[in-house]
């Protein structure tokens, strides 16, 4: 396992202990929950980069109903 440091000022120092108290949760649980969800955001904007990369190139759109009929008829 891995040990990472991090160093906080007072005021931060306070914030998060304090929030880890009241949510329950260790400081290592939330900084790691927060940096993974910082990654799956950006991962999610790259992703959607391309798709609208994608779209520019073939601008084909279908309607709700459409999809939703063509997803019910393959089940």
């Amino acid at each position: 396992m891995t040990v990472v440091s991090l160093r906080l000022n007072k005021a931060e120092d306070e914030l998060f202990k304090n929030y880890a108290t009241h949510t329950g949760k260790s400081l290592s649980e939330l900084f790691k929950s927060a940096l993974i969800e910082q990654i799956e955001d950006q991962l999610d904007y790259e992703v959607g980069l391309k798709a609208y990369e994608s779209f520019k190139k073939n601008p084909v759109t279908h309607a709700i109903d459409d999809v939703i009929k063509e997803l019910e008829d393959g089940l």
